[in-house]
């Protein structure tokens, strides 16, 4: 349920897979030792493709139970890897690196605060949940400055009072400020969470990962 690992060295392990309550996504070349913790930690089946040719998995997909959210750089043999799983939302034009720019679970998708509303409202749609335009702590790369499953957000620790009540005006979950890797406030680089655990960057410090547990719902 808990641990700390890197991926071939990086901590940034938020950066190369995505995670959900029953998949992860992660790239072919991941390491044994860092596709089999994913599965055995977070109780997930394992989706290994590229997008758009890359390793960044989670800076690329987005998304909940209801459908993911990719580049729509992807390829059709990628995107067809993620349709075994869900229905596909391809995010168009020059905005189109999902998984910085969206932050969702099953209740809400917090998303870039320059993205045309539109396209906003149609992730929302998508989704099916309420759809906002946000930063948090500035960082207007929402998906890399927070991370979000259906029993917590943990974002970034300078998230002002009028950000976090814009999340609590559309959930009931706890949100709490965090960091990970000693002290990056990029909380999504540096964690993969669901509902069942998570896994911290390696250098994560252990006051961190009390605050991860605690938002999450991980203490005992």
């Amino acid at each position: 349920m808990t641990g700390t690992i890197d991926l071939a060295g990086d901590p940034n392990i938020g950066v190369y897979a995505r995670v959900f309550d029953d998949i992860a996504v992660v790239h072919p070349g991941a390491p044994d030792a860092f596709i089999e913790a994913l599965a055995r930690e977070l109780d997930v089946e394992i989706v290994t493709t590229f997008i758009q040719g890359s390793s960044i998995i989670g800076s690329l997909v987005a998304g909940n139970s209801q459908g993911l959210v990719v580049s729509g750089l992807a390829s059709d043999e990628e995107v067809a890897a993620l349709r075994e799983y869900r229905d596909v939302l391809l995010l168009e034009g020059s905005m189109n690196a999902a998984g910085n720019v969206i932050l969702a679970n099953d209740y809400v998708a917090a998303v870039h605060p320059g993205m045309e509303i539109d396209v906003a409202e149609e992730i929302g749609s998508f989704l099916g949940v309420p759809v906002i335009r946000l930063s948090l702590g500035g960082i207007k790369t929402v998906g890399m400055a927070g991370c979000a499953t259906n029993k917590g957000i943990l974002i970034h620790p300078r998230a002002n009072d009028t950000e976090i009540a814009a999340l609590e005006r559309v959930v009931d979950l706890p949100i709490g400020l965090g960091s990970v890797n000693m002290g990056s406030g990029l909380v999504g680089t540096g964690l993969l969470a669901n509902s069942k655990g998570y896994l911290a960057g390696s250098v994560t410090s252990g006051f961190e990962l009390g605050r991860i547990e605690e938002v999450f719902g991980f203490l005992e």
